[in-house]
């Protein structure tokens, strides 16, 4: 495994964003992420999946290793339940396009989200009313000091929305290298609580959905309202929706009645981050290469030659003048570099 050095990371990152790594290696089997980090123990290092959940503001002075560790396995089967390996370097949505090919549901509200397999536990990943914890079993993660192999259940993993103890307590601390998920072989719980969802269905004259017909409705709605990375650089959604206290809800309620919102708790309320956006003008709106899309206020995305640091700027823009307006503040749900 040849180690390059000043290498060029605008390929591995959906943001399309010319950034460098010092030095920067891929490595494709268990082995030799085991060696590449016993090799390397006194650098810096840089844990680089499929990225599509970072904005990239700098050069990367660590060694960045590239996972890209491929796989499926079943390792676990009932008459009901399949237990399904994937490797991290796995593509996520290629993943549940194969889970639905082998009739095994769970995953078909999570299609065509970008990214790879062994970052998807890291963020909890989640859309339409279903998030990885649903399905999730276990994970194994490499100790990047010792280089143990560990596993997390789901209960050790500490899932929240868009959170887990890899962005808190274990934040750089372990390389997830796979994921297995719990899959249903028959009665389905088909999941169309959105309504994103069930007018796609409606659309389609399907009344009673497979999960093909799910995870085709989802295809749909993304591809309508999010841009291709390939196309036009974007991390998907930037910003996690707000969660704010009641008290919190009903001020900024009094003021702006239209707010939509969602109860969570007695004490909480969920606020789309998206409506907070576009009702503070930034829909579509472009500075320079960097911009907020036309279709989704949620995504911001680079037209072309967008520094990290302008994105970064327009993000910090956003967040201060949504708070302005309505007194809530929005968090990044990208990871900032």
């Amino acid at each position: 495994m040849e180690i390059a050095l000043h290498y060029p990371l605008k390929n591995y990152n959906t943001f399309g964003i010319n950034a460098h790594a010092d030095e920067f290696v891929a490595v494709h089997s268990v082995s030799e992420l085991s060696q590449t980090l016993k090799e390397n123990s006194n650098k810096q290092k840089f844990i680089l999946g499929g990225g599509s959940n970072m904005l990239l503001t700098q050069d990367i002075h660590a060694l960045v290793i590239h996972v890209d560790i491929k796989g499926k396995e079943l390792v676990f089967e009932d008459d009901n339940h399949v237990h399904l390996k994937a490797m991290a370097g796995e593509n996520w949505h290629e993943f549940v396009v194969y889970s639905i090919s082998q009739n095994y549901g769970g995953l078909e509200n999570l299609s065509l989200i970008p990214g790879n397999v062994g970052t998807t536990p890291i963020q909890n990943i989640g859309a339409y009313g279903t998030e990885i914890k649903d399905t999730f079993v276990s994970c194994e993660a490499m100790d990047i000091e010792t280089q143990e192999i560990k596993t997390f259940t789901k209960e050790e993993c500490e899932f929240a929305y868009r959170e887990s103890v890899f962005k808190n307590n274990l934040k750089n601390k372990y390389v997830i290298v796979s994921v297995t998920f719990r899959l249903t072989k028959n009665n389905h719980k088909i999941n169309t609580a959105y309504g994103d969802i069930l007018a796609m269905l409606a659309q389609n004259n399907i009344a009673e959905p497979t999960i093909k017909d799910v995870s085709n409705a989802v295809i749909a709605i993304r591809q309508s309202k999010l841009p291709d990375p390939k196309e036009l650089g974007n991390s998907g959604s930037f910003f996690k929706n707000p969660i704010v206290s009641k008290e919190l809800f009903e001020k900024a309620h009094a003021q702006h009645p239209q707010m939509p919102h969602y109860v969570v708790s007695e004490t909480e309320v969920k606020v789309p981050a998206g409506w907070l956006i576009e009702q503070s003008g930034f829909k579509g709106k472009r500075f320079g290469d960097a911009g907020v899309h036309a279709k989704q206020a949620l995504v911001l995305v680079n037209y072309g030659n967008a520094t990290g640091q302008e994105l970064l700027q327009l993000a910090k823009k956003i967040q201060e003048t949504v708070y302005t307006n309505f007194g809530i503040r929005i968090e990044a749900e990208v990871n900032v570099i």
